[in-house]
């Protein structure tokens, strides 16, 4: 009889895979509510539409152990790191230190290996 491996999520994970699920619910209704005050360009809707969902879907799939979640993950805040190229200086800092951190984070030894069980 063979054991079933159960993979023990890091907090860190957990609390990460939570924050993308809000900050991309929540990010991008926000987003649509100040669409009353401007009219978007149609490339604003979608862009915003498009990191939203890949931020909620990100954080979703990371709860679930998937790897390749954690490249989405990345992707989404390099992506806020190339819009806030045309930000304020400080958005720009902020942005680049949020990718090293969320870097560090997914692939820690503890990450690395809830990410690799099977």
């Amino acid at each position: 009889m063979t054991e079933v491996q159960i993979k023990k999520r890091p907090i860190t994970i957990t609390s990460l895979s939570w924050l993308y699920i809000a900050v991309g619910a929540l990010g991008t209704a926000g987003h649509y509510g100040n669409f009353w005050t401007h009219k978007p360009a149609v490339n604003e809707f979608i862009w915003i539409t498009v990191l939203g969902v890949a931020a909620v879907v990100a954080g979703v799939f990371m709860l679930r152990g998937q790897s390749w979640a954690r490249w989405l993950t990345l992707a989404w805040i390099a992506a806020h790191v190339a819009i806030s190229a045309f930000h304020p200086l400080h958005e720009l800092i902020v942005h680049c230190a949020l990718l090293v951190l969320f870097s560090y984070l997914l692939f820690w030894r503890e990450a690395r290996a809830y990410f690799s069980a099977a």
